[in-house]
């Protein structure tokens, strides 16, 4: 099979990242013969090696899209600094993709780059907009109160130089979100440092 009808047959599936098992039962070959045919198309520059067994349909797919299939089964969006990023409420760009999910914390190394994975509860499992072929982002709220949230149990502070609030920020949605928190001693600490970080910030008019 050529790589070019290859590439079309797994366009049908209709989805931005697939695994070489899911190419295999989709082309009808074995795991070896999808994953030459995979390669052949990275080569032709139809698809993208993500990492051993992952491939990005679209060579230039946005790394924001990948989070979730790095932590398959568990689910996953972006957050922390990326996501601040994102919203324009910080100035610098993050090295690492950084991640929200209900998958252990871990670093996982792509060729898209660095996806560092920081673990909620499912409690807090939430606050975030998006889609599949976009990806999946956390709103500005979450955003932050996630970025003082991992933090808070090592008793590290997170420091947020020149933090921008956008306009229509609603600092009630951290406090449904630290109501969540199961464990008092941690409440109250993430509550003392996004009470910090919020006051330090500047706001959007």
């Amino acid at each position: 099979m050529r790589a070019s009808d290859a590439y079309g047959d797994l366009m049908a599936l209709d989805r931005p990242v697939v695994e070489t098992r899911e190419a295999a039962a989709r082309l009808g070959t074995s795991l070896s013969n999808a994953s030459r045919i995979l390669r052949a198309s990275d080569d032709a520059g139809l698809v993208r090696q993500i990492r051993k067994g992952l491939w990005a349909l679209d060579p230039n797919l946005d790394p924001f899209v990948v989070a979730p299939y790095l932590t398959a089964p568990f689910p996953a969006y972006i957050s922390l600094w990326s996501a601040l990023a994102h919203h324009d409420m910080i100035e610098q760009i993050p090295g690492s993709v950084f991640v929200v999910s209900l998958d252990r914390a871990r670093k996982i190394r792509t060729a898209l780059g660095w996806f560092s994975v920081h673990h909620v509860t499912p409690e807090l499992f939430t606050g975030f907009d998006g889609s599949p072929d976009t990806g999946y982002v956390a709103t500005p709220e979450k955003a932050l109160f996630d970025s003082v949230y991992v933090r808070a149990p090592r008793g590290g502070r997170a420091y947020f130089p020149e933090l921008s609030l956008p306009s229509g920020f609603d600092e009630t949605r951290i406090e449904t979100w630290i109501a969540r928190i199961a464990q008092p001693r941690l409440r109250t600490l993430v509550a003392r440092e996004m009470k910090a970080s919020i006051a330090q910030a500047s706001r959007a008019t």
